[in-house]
């Protein structure tokens, strides 16, 4: 029993099952639950996870969030984002599953907008308008782009947010650091995969559930400021490690065969121009090793595939209507960063 937990009965089960996975949390926990004790709408449990962490919030004190219904679960070692958020989820009661960063802070009115959101929508899971913390006038991304060489990216990252009113738009999939998901949905592609351990593991999720006929909407009222990389930095080796380990993963297991052996080769030469580019800047070795690595496990994601491949009900024009087919991109993404 944590010093904090504060699991209030419900006399309903929630509709928003929130799951935030900290690991070395401590500088961003409290300003993500002020932010979660602000809502308009408070039809939500959370579910908080210390994942292993060398610094566990276990010893803050959180007895100020007396309306929170809050369940905590320390975890003895690092289960990796996609192990540690399908623990978690197993304990849910909502109708559906909110993944939020610990470092990140909803506005007032995320959950209400994400309420009006399902509500117009079936069949589908949601992206939040990620805006910077630290830069709120420009985007930290409006849900993931995935291009036809395998790479993917936030969309509009880093980008000036224009002073118009958005639209709700379909995105090819949510970032896992404010995704909202359906339950039965994420249960019946039986949740992240554990192999990818972190990075990119929303972005196959999403592709598995694409095939299976659900649909990605970006929500633009629906605004959480992030810090970004706040447990691992955005240019740490480990991130460049799991990152370009789990694109390759993510295209062999997820990509339609008729696409998949079309896309093959310009796969494969996007994947050689980043090694170079990671080399000039001093990450060549990690990025080798990632490469290295996913073609050790090549057969058991080709495994992976056939079942995925399998319980695909959509048509392959469906997802090529929803890749970002500019050849260019990844090119252009590379010299800007």
């Amino acid at each position: 029993m944590s010093p904090f937990e504060n699991d209030l009965p419900f006399t309903v089960s929630p509709l928003f099952s929130i799951i935030i996975l900290c690991w070395n949390s401590n500088p961003f926990i409290s300003a993500c639950l002020d932010s979660l004790n602000n809502q308009t709408d408070q039809d939500f449990e959370i579910l908080l996870v210390d994942n292993g962490s060398p610094d566990p919030i276990e010893n803050e004190d959180f007895t100020k969030y007396s309306k929170l219904r809050i369940r905590f679960f320390p975890l003895q070692s690092n289960l990796g984002f996609a192990a540690g958020n399908n623990y978690a989820a197993q304990f849910a009661r909502g109708k559906f599953l909110i993944l939020l960063n610990a470092d990140a802070f909803p506005e007032p009115d995320w959950i209400k907008n994400i309420r009006i959101g399902f509500q117009k929508y079936s069949n589908a899971f949601f992206a939040s308008k990620l805006i910077m913390a630290d830069y709120p006038e420009k985007y930290d991304g409006k849900g993931d782009t995935y291009h036809i060489s395998g790479l993917a990216w936030r969309k509009s990252y880093n980008t000036f947010i224009p002073n118009v009113p958005e639209t709700e738009k379909e995105v090819f999939s949510a970032c896992g650091a404010a995704a909202i998901y359906p339950r039965e949905a994420f249960e019946r592609v039986e949740g992240f995969d554990p192999d990818f351990f972190s990075y990119l593991e929303d972005v196959d999720l999403g592709f598995r559930l694409r095939l299976i006929g659900y649909q990605c909407i970006y929500l633009p009222n629906a605004v959480v400021k992030h810090k970004g990389s706040g447990s691992t930095g955005s240019k740490s080796d480990f991130s460049v490690y799991y990152g370009h380990r789990n694109l390759v993963w993510t295209f062999f297991k997820d990509m339609p065969g008729q696409l998949l052996w079309f896309l093959l080769p310009f796969h494969i030469l996007v994947n050689l121009i980043q090694v170079i580019i990671y080399i000039f800047r001093g990450q060549g070795k990690v990025t080798l090793q990632a490469k290295k690595d996913a073609l050790k496990k090549i057969n058991i994601i080709l495994e992976k595939r056939r079942k995925v491949q399998q319980t695909r009900t959509v048509l392959v024009s469906d997802i090529i209507r929803i890749l970002d087919w500019n050849p260019l991109a990844p090119f252009v993404k590379a010299w800007k960063k």
